[in-house]
C-alpha cells in the first residue's frame, strides 16, 4: 500500500498531484482502476513501471514536440518529501505547470473499441467515412485524430469531430494538436512495431507551457493506449492488449455491479499477471530489464 502521509493537493485514480509552488509532483501510485472504480488491491510497482515508460517516450519525443518535464529525481524534492525517497524513487514527475487544453487528443491507427462501434453503425470515425469492408483490427487508411471532451470526474468522455475541437479551442491550437499527436503517434507505432507491439491507439494530452503547446501527462503507456502483441496480431477478432483487460476480465466474471458498489479483492495471481503483462510493456519497449532496490 502507499507509504506516505503528505495529503496531496489533488488525485486522480492512480496519481497524487503536489503543487510546489512554480511546478507540480506528479506520484504514480500502485493503485489501479476498472470500470472508473477504484480497486481494493495494488498492482506492485505498477506506479513504477508507468512512469518509466513515459520517461522512455518522452527521452524519444522531445526532439518533435515542447515536454513538460523538469525533474525525475527525488533528491530535487522539498525537504518534506525526503523521508519518503525509497517510496518516491521511479515514480515522480516533476512538471511544469500547465493550462491544460479541455481535449483528449485520441489517435488511433487500428479500428477496434468505440471507433469500431461508430464505424459499425454508420460508416464513420468522429465524422470521418471510412472504406467499407473494414473489420475488428483493420489498420485505418491514414493516422486518424479522434478527438473527446475531458468530462468531469465520474461522468463518460464525449467523442467529438475535428470541427467540434476547433470550436472549443480554436482553429490553430486545434491544427497543433492533432498535428502534434499524430507525429509523436506515428514515430512511436514504427518504433513499436521493430519491438513486437502494435500501437492500435492512444490518448493524449497538452497544456500551454509559456505560449507553447506541450505534451503533458503520462504518455503511450498501457494505460493509455492499447497495446497488441504482433506475432499474435489478427483482423477480425478481438485482440488482447498490454494493460489491465485482464482484470477487467476477471472482474467481469466475478462481480454483478449492478447488485454490489464494492468492487472485490483480486485474487493474488490476477495481480501477479497483471504485474507481469505492465512490466512485459516496458521490457519490450526499452529493451531493459524492469528491476528496482
Amino acid at each position: 500500500m502507499e507509504q506516505m502521509n503528505i495529503k496531496p493537493d489533488a488525485q486522480g485514480k492512480v496519481r497524487n498531484i503536489y503543487d510546489l509552488g512554480d511546478s507540480l509532483l506528479f506520484v504514480a501510485t500502485d493503485r489501479i482502476s476498472a470500470f472508473d472504480y477504484i480497486l481494493p488491491d495494488e498492482i506492485p510497482d505498477k506506479g513504477r513501471v508507468l512512469t518509466q515508460i513515459s520517461l522512455f517516450w518522452y527521452d524519444m519525443m522531445s526532439d518533435i514536440v515542447p515536454i513538460d518535464l523538469i525533474s525525475v529525481d527525488v533528491k530535487d524534492l522539498p525537504e518534506k518529501f525526503q523521508p519518503y525517497a525509497d517510496y518516491l524513487d521511479g515514480r515522480i514527475m516533476v512538471v511544469k505547470k500547465a493550462d491544460m487544453y479541455p481535449i483528449e487528443c485520441i489517435v488511433r491507427g487500428y479500428l477496434t473499441g468505440s471507433g469500431l462501434k461508430s464505424y459499425q453503425a454508420n460508416g464513420t470515425v468522429a465524422g470521418v467515412r471510412l472504406p467499407e469492408g473494414l473489420e475488428n483490427g483493420s489498420k485505418l487508411p491514414q493516422t486518424m485524430f479522434t478527438p473527446s471532451t475531458k468530462a468531469p470526474e465520474g461522468q463518460h468522455d464525449e467523442n467529438i469531430t475535428y470541427d467540434q475541437c476547433v470550436d472549443i479551442v480554436g482553429e490553430d491550437v486545434a491544427r497543433q494538436l492533432r498535428d502534434m499527436a499524430i507525429k509523436i503517434y506515428e514515430k512511436a507505432e514504427k518504433y513499436a512495431r521493430t519491438k513486437g507491439i502494435i500501437v492500435c491507439d492512444t490518448k493524449f494530452e497538452f497544456g500551454n507551457v509559456d505560449g507553447k503547446v506541450t505534451l503533458c501527462d503520462e504518455v503511450l503507456t498501457p494505460d493509455s493506449s492499447r497495446f497488441w502483441d504482433v506475432k499474435t496480431y489478427k483482423v477480425g477478432q478481438e485482440n488482447p492488449s498490454y494493460d489491465k483487460q485482464f482484470v477487467r476480465d476477471w472482474l467481469s466474471a466475478h462481480w454483478d455491479r449492478d447488485k454490489d458498489p464494492n468492487p472485490p479483492h483480486l485474487p493474488e495471481d490476477v495481480i501477479a499477471r497483471t504485474r507481469e503483462i505492465y512490466i512485459k510493456a516496458f521490457e519490450s519497449l526499452s529493451g531493459k530489464t524492469f528491476a528496482w532496490k
